[in-house]
């Protein structure tokens, strides 16, 4: 039996928050399935020691418009899949599959416009499937780092975020780090790229600053043992957030700007900081990044700690 799954998101975070549910389709038919993805959701990086995954078929512009409609439809002709579950509304990728031979084709209602990513996959895959499944991630990676210092509390400090509306204050991230260590050693891994290369030298140069590393020249695989071994994640609602759930990682997550009816209810491993006067509320246009509480958020970081 040869699987396609059809995940087309952009974001590391929404590749985390599919994986119950392409895990629980190979366990189904008893077969790794093939994932077609864009490369933006780093897939490649995140799934490359599932057993799930036989392969990764990158979505990228050339798919685009009539000739990578055609590109695509070819390309997975060859492949000769049997069946397909479409993790979206595209007639697109209906007729894809249609031009691709696919004669089992399994997806979303055609033209729906807006959904819950979490509700929708769920209940999607329960359906076709017909089974329960548990809304959890679960990241196996292969390569484990247990040789860090254990007299340290060891602290994945997420202070990135896909735009300014969804970043706390770096000052705030200093300042939390320096209450935190009052109280306990502290080590802090600086969750950022190279974009993010000014708020990473501002932390680095500050009076919290002495004991951290950053993932600045670090690919997303080379950050997942580091994340694995943390005793926890602080920080923004970013793609770091999501991966340390799925590796197991108990993690305070800061809501300002984006739905956390979606992105922060799907795990018991999420504890959620939202916006002064929000509750289970936070969305896109709530704008609330200077109304989260700093006493909330050295409450809750240290009771996870604890």
């Amino acid at each position: 039996m040869k699987i396609l799954i059809i995940q087309q998101r952009y974001g590391i975070g929404d590749m985390v928050i599919f994986l119950p549910y392409i895990h629980a389709i190979s366990k189904k038919f008893d077969s790794p399935v093939s994932l077609l993805a864009k490369e933006s959701s780093k897939a490649g990086d995140i799934l490359q020691d599932d057993k799930h995954i036989d392969k990764i078929i990158t979505l990228d512009k050339g798919k685009d418009g009539l000739s990578g409609f055609l590109k695509l439809s070819k390309e997975l002709k060859k492949r000769s899949f049997d069946k397909v579950f479409i993790f979206n509304s595209s007639l697109r990728y209906n007729l894809i599959a249609k031009f691709s031979g696919i004669k089992s084709i399994h997806q979303y209602p055609l033209f729906r416009s807006k959904d819950n990513i979490v509700h929708s996959a769920k209940i999607f895959t329960e359906n076709a499937i017909n089974q329960v499944i548990s809304t959890e991630p679960n990241l196996k990676i292969k390569k484990i780092n247990n040789n860090s210092d254990k007299n340290f509390k060891h602290v994945c400090l997420g202070i990135s975020a896909s735009g300014p509306t969804k970043r706390w204050d770096i000052n705030n991230y200093i300042k939390l780090c320096a209450e935190l260590e009052k109280t306990k050693k502290c080590k802090f891994y600086l969750a950022g790229g190279k974009d993010d290369i000014d708020l990473i030298k501002k932390f680095k140069n500050s009076y919290a600053g002495k004991n951290c590393e950053s993932f600045e020249k670090l690919s997303i695989k080379e950050t997942l043992p580091i994340i694995k071994n943390c005793d926890c994640y602080i920080g923004n609602d970013t793609g770091f957030m999501h991966l340390a759930v799925a590796l197991g990682i108990k993690s305070l997550a800061l809501f300002m700007d984006s739905p956390v009816m979606a992105y922060g209810k799907y795990s018991s491993r999420i504890v959620v900081v939202e916006p002064r006067g929000e509750e289970n509320t936070t969305a896109h246009d709530t704008m609330g990044k200077d109304k989260i509480s700093f006493e909330e958020v050295l409450s809750k970081a240290n009771e996870i700690l604890s």
